[in-house]
């Protein structure tokens, strides 16, 4: 299902219901059992609940586990999305890293572009890539201090436990420029995404990413973040 449709469908939820309908567990469990394809519903529905205090292995093994129709998309990103950033792309850089690059999407288009191209997840191995790819923790990249021009990092922070910590090693790798991608959403326990942090509000993404130059646009529903890194 592409990111359109579920963008609208989150819209719907989130916008024009009334929270207490909206965040009523039977009311979205068969929201839970179409989109998680009748699988592990009550583990998936209760997964904010456990996520603080779930392993690095154990949350390694949800995700390459889950099954859902937001799995079944090439990229949680959208076209708009893609093309601002791509456009955005410092002139001089040559190597990028996308962390967090899923099946490699993103990063595969960047490769096509000329770049060194670069990817990291937590995954052992991933199919059809034509990029170097790393398996990685976010929170403890294996990389020397700015040691690619741009990072990327799209719908991956709100899965992070440790947010502060994945920040600060996105921004000690990026050499000039650090660009992140997370959804404009706001707070609820039942959401279809597994997510654990929430960005309603453009302030706080610049807040939390604390760079002093930077430009962040609202696209299709996204916060998309271009940070210029100092030298």
């Amino acid at each position: 299902m592409n990111r359109f449709i579920t963008n609208s469908i989150r819209f719907f939820l989130d916008s024009c219901l009334p929270p207490i309908i909206r965040d009523n567990k039977y009311f979205m469990y068969p929201l839970f059992y179409i989109w998680f394809k009748g699988k592990n519903i009550k583990k998936i529905m209760d997964f904010k609940s456990r996520a603080f205090s779930m392993t690095k292995e154990e949350m390694a093994e949800f995700y390459q586990n889950r099954d859902s129709l937001a799995t079944d998309r090439p990229t949680d990103l959208n076209e708009p999305s893609i093309n601002y950033i791509l456009r955005r792309f410092d002139t001089d850089a040559k190597t990028v890293l996308d962390v967090g690059c899923g099946n490699g999407y993103f990063i595969n288009k960047v490769k096509s572009l000329g770049y060194e191209a670069w990817g990291c997840d937590m995954m052992p191995e991933i199919k059809l890539k034509n990029f170097h790819y790393v398996k990685a923790d976010i929170e403890n990249l294996p990389f020397e201090d700015k040691a690619f021009d741009i990072v990327t990092c799209n719908h991956t922070l709100e899965h992070i436990v440790n947010l502060d910590q994945a920040i600060s090693e996105l921004k000690r790798v990026a050499k000039k420029q650090l660009i992140i991608v997370v959804p404009c959403q706001r707070y609820y326990y039942y959401t279809l995404d597994e997510h654990i942090w929430f960005f309603p509000y453009q302030q706080l993404l610049e807040h939390i990413i604390n760079l002093e130059f930077f430009t962040c646009q609202k696209i299709w529903g996204d916060w998309v973040y271009i940070g210029r890194i100092k030298s």
